[in-house]
């Protein structure tokens, strides 16, 4: 007997994807996490897709903005 299969929900299903192609495209998980976020995906959702705690989202989040502060532009 074939087990049921689970109903997915299309943007969960399109969110897991995207975060599949950002890992993908992405040399560390710091680029990938920082890029997710970008597009508005909170802390706790990007663990999920990642595979990590929103903690470390959290701690990887804030590591990145201080080290864009410490760049000059210009």
């Amino acid at each position: 007997m074939a087990e049921p299969r689970m109903e997915i929900d299309p943007v969960d299903e399109v969110a897991r994807l995207l975060a599949v192609l950002i890992r993908r495209g992405c040399d560390s998980q710091t680029e990938a996490i920082t890029e997710i976020a970008r597009v508005g995906i909170g802390p706790r959702r990007i663990g999920e897709l990642l595979g990590t705690s929103p903690n470390t989202v959290n701690v990887t989040l804030q590591k990145a903005k201080k080290r864009e502060k410490a760049v000059p532009r210009g």
